[in-house]
């Protein structure tokens, strides 16, 4: 699967050892960055590039990290078409996907660990849309918003 990895200092590390896995798992990634330690740096930069590029299908799914996962969230959320969420658990991962279409998982590099969040990714990944008519009609409702 083609995926978008992208941090700030936060997440720098989390996502940096993501990439490996991800990598190692035979998975096309494309990292955003950040790529060096950089306590200035701002989220926004390089999670937009990957909600972009999520939402416009050039990327099937993707991973943003910051410190909290907070942050990343509410800048991929602006993108329309990215639907992104915060995610700390294995029920949310899997259902943001069945239920909601979710695209890109957002972790908080300072919240959860490696172990952690390389299961959620897991999860996140393996996760199919159901589409069921339900569901389809409240993402309806969302993209009528966007378009405004």
């Amino acid at each position: 699967m083609k995926i978008g990895l992208a941090a700030d200092h936060g997440g720098r590390e989390l996502k940096d050892k993501l990439k490996t896995w991800l990598e190692g798992s035979g998975h096309d990634v494309e990292d955003f960055g950040a790529y060096e330690p950089d306590p200035d740096d701002d989220y926004p930069d390089y999670v937009i590039p990957l909600a972009v590029a999520v939402a416009s299908g050039e990327l099937k799914r993707g991973i943003a990290v910051c410190a909290s996962g907070v942050g990343a969230s509410v800048a991929a959320n602006k993108v329309p078409g990215a639907r992104a969420a915060l995610v700390v658990d294995a029920f949310s991962a899997r259902q943001g996907v069945e239920d909601d279409d979710m695209n890109i998982l957002c972790l908080g590099g300072s919240v959860v660990g490696y172990s952690l969040a390389r299961e959620l990714a897991d999860i996140f990944l393996k996760a199919r849309f159901k589409a069921e008519a339900r569901f389809v009609r409240r993402l309806s409702k969302i993209a009528r918003l966007e378009e405004r």
